[in-house]
């Protein structure tokens, strides 16, 4: 692939996690009516006009440990994951109002007071020694997916690795490795080629049905592969035409929560269902737009299930398919786009 061409994607992709979360933050936990997604047209609308003014659209904790990971890889390129915890501690303590949930403000501070002798341990703690399985590893890998998009063993170790960091269920663990999968199958597809679901599902499906056996029990039956299921599920729901009862039944089944059992899922379905472009209440041309516009109208929580539709869109159109208006609106844009470049300059040669 080009490298320029590479290069667009790397700042697609982070571009599009930023985007995501600060256009999806203002609906999180809201109830999406039919009157709302009216509402989050309009929104979106006025975001691609030049002539919008008022306050940045600010960031969440989802951007903020993704702009983490990324300056831990530009410092340290050989990857080094106690700077990695170092910087997730420091950024939090320095903006603590980014919406951190208390979980992980827990391990930061353990960190904290341990002066990170095992920077594992107080992730491995939570929840009576069953570790968190939320999707915080999962809104923040898109790095990266970046960082080793031409060694995939590695990606899928690094994935893990500064996942466990905060969570080490491996519910957390494998929806942060099957965001990373779907993001590096995303980049290393030409934007001119078209991307079509009955191949994009089951090559990211063999994937993590590989991860999770993998880290089985070790008894190797074959009944514990959630994220396996859950693929399949979004398959289903892609051969199904589009209609607003369908979204429901997204709903219930791949979910909208916090879990990220119950969100990358949906993330990825909400970037392929967007390419098919039968969104009836989405009203846009523009395939990125479409794919965090819809992720939103889904509901729960909105900023990070956007985040990671939107890293994975980004990193298949590149930045060119990204409204720079809509871009503008979003705090330390620029700021983005310089750490996906001092990536790319990284490791494209």
């Amino acid at each position: 692939m080009d490298t320029n061409v590479l290069k667009s994607k790397f700042r697609g992709s982070l571009l599009g996690s930023l985007l995501g979360d600060c256009l999806g933050s203002p609906f999180e936990g809201e109830p999406i009516t039919a009157g709302e997604k009216i509402v989050i047209q309009r929104y979106f609308d006025k975001l691609e006009s030049p002539d919008l003014k008022g306050p940045v659209r600010s960031y969440t904790d989802d951007t903020a440990m993704m702009k983490s990971i990324a300056q831990s890889l530009i410092a340290k390129p050989e990857i080094d994951y106690k700077h990695m915890a170092k910087l997730f501690v420091k950024d939090y303590f320095l903006e603590p109002h980014r919406g951190y949930g208390p979980n992980v403000v827990d391990v930061f501070s353990k960190l904290r007071k341990s002066k990170f002798d095992d920077i594992y341990r107080p992730a491995r703690e939570q929840f009576n020694g069953k570790g968190s399985f939320g999707n915080g590893g999962a809104m923040r890998i898109a790095p990266i997916a970046l960082y080793f998009y031409n060694d995939y063993n590695l990606m899928v170790e690094a994935a893990k690795k500064s996942t466990e960091i905060t969570h080490t269920n491996s519910l957390g663990v494998h929806g942060a490795v099957l965001q990373c999968i779907a993001i590096h199958k995303a980049l290393l597809t030409d934007p001119k080629e078209e991307i079509k679901f009955d191949q994009f599902c089951p090559e990211i499906t063999k994937k993590i049905k590989l991860v999770e056996q993998e880290d089985d029990d070790g008894l190797e039956l074959d009944d514990d592969h959630p994220y396996e299921d859950k693929v399949k599920f979004v398959q289903h729901f892609l051969q199904t035409n589009y209609h607003e009862e369908l979204d429901e039944e997204v709903c219930q089944n791949l979910g909208t929560s916090i879990l990220a059992y119950d969100s990358v899922p949906t993330a990825i379905y909400c970037f392929l269902r967007a390419l098919k472009n039968d969104i009836e209440t989405v009203k846009t041309d523009n395939i990125f737009r479409r794919t965090i516009q819809y992720a939103i109208t889904l509901g729960g929580d909105t900023d990070t299930i956007a985040c990671m539709a939107g890293a994975i869109a980004g990193a298949y159109l590149g930045e060119e398919a990204i409204n720079v208006n809509m871009a503008k609106q979003c705090e330390s844009y620029k700021e983005i786009i310089e750490l996906a470049d001092q990536l790319h300059a990284l490791v494209v040669k």
